[in-house]
């Protein structure tokens, strides 16, 4: 294992986190606590956890993990949750008010067992909630204890901008959770430039894209069977009718195929070698359903790509944008070199 600062704070963590949203719903207890041995074992030292990840089960999943453990094996970890969305039956209990993110941060901790969590993410915008009164929950947070760092996930590049210049000099807001993979590059436009300029570390979630990048997925059958995709080929942003009909996604999957070929490596690996090496990533969140699946993904700290393998997967997951502003006139009139 790796480790790295995450954004310009001084809070170490291991390039690849562990995320926990399949626990309590495609992993049971058991499993989850095999992968949680599995993935400490290995050194890494980030859990990555929601409330909303199966209705409070993968925290309490966590929790009573966190329990069995020593005092100094608990230290050694980094844990961050996120906060937003309904838990509990009314919909309505959801947003970044003062209030439900108070609400939610002490269920957070009620259920992992801890007094405090290292980082605190605000898990989506909330456009009927100012600003400032979810940065001001948050800098109460941390000023409590109950936090040591503050975070986004899934905010747009305005909206990093407009929360990280409201935050300076007030909270340490070091974070920024986006959906980053070889079929999702367009956080390339604004998201991580913001996240750059801003010193928040990336950590990428979906990083295998739902399994596409792992090779699970043919262009000439639908999937089944005990697949994200076989169970519900309809599945969010990974759908199988949305993404097999790019004609990209299936040159992106071979040249994935022509790496791992040549590095004797699985497609998992190569292409979270690729998000790992991406400017402003700390971390790579993996989310696995069995303990197979995440050695193999853990073993991608080993692989070592060259800049000619970056470029071609370079080439062939680019989203091609217009020529202005996000391609090449774009691009080029951003730059500026000196003779």
């Amino acid at each position: 294992m790796k480790y790295t600062t995450l954004g310009r704070s001084g809070l170490a963590v291991s390039s690849l986190a562990l995320g926990t949203m399949t626990f309590g719903a495609e992993t049971d207890a058991e499993q989850a606590h095999a992968q949680l041995d599995q993935y400490t074992e290995a050194g890494g030292t980030m859990l990555e956890t929601a409330d909303v990840y199966s209705g409070g089960q993968s925290e309490e999943i966590v929790g009573e993990w966190l329990r069995g453990q020593s005092a100094v094996a608990r230290d050694r970890l980094v844990i961050a949750g996120k906060g937003r969305f309904s838990v509990g039956v009314d919909p309505r209990d959801s947003g970044t008010s003062r209030r439900h993110l108070r609400r939610a941060l002490d269920g957070t901790l009620r259920r992992l067992g801890v007094d405090h969590i290292d980082l605190y993410q605000v898990h989506s915008w909330d456009p009927l909630t100012p600003l400032d009164e979810t940065l001001g929950f948050l800098e109460f947070a941390v000023q409590s204890g109950k936090i040591s760092y503050a975070g986004l996930s899934n905010f747009l590049g305005w909206q990093i901008a407009q929360a990280a210049s409201a935050a300076r000099g007030r909270f340490p807001l070091i974070s920024m959770q986006p959906q980053y993979n070889l079929l999702a590059r367009e956080v390339e436009w604004e998201i991580l430039p913001a996240c750059e300029a801003n010193g928040l570390g990336v950590l990428p979630w979906s990083p295998l894209g739902g399994g596409w990048l792992a090779g699970k997925y043919s262009q000439h059958q639908r999937p089944s069977g005990a697949t994200r995709l076989g169970e519900d080929p309809q599945r969010g942003v990974e759908a199988y009718d949305l993404r097999s009909a790019q004609t990209r996604t299936w040159r992106v999957l071979e040249a994935l195929q022509g790496l791992a070929d040549a590095h004797s490596q699985s497609m998992s690996r190569i292409a979270l070698a690729w998000v790992s090496a991406q400017p402003a990533v700390s971390s790579v969140i993996l989310g696995a359903r069995t303990t197979e699946q995440l050695a193999d993904n853990l073993g991608s700290v080993d692989v070592a790509l060259t800049a000619v393998d970056l470029a071609k997967l370079n080439t062939a997951s680019d989203p091609e944008p217009s020529a202005w502003p996000y391609g090449e006139a774009g691009r080029d009139q951003r730059s500026r070199v000196l003779d």
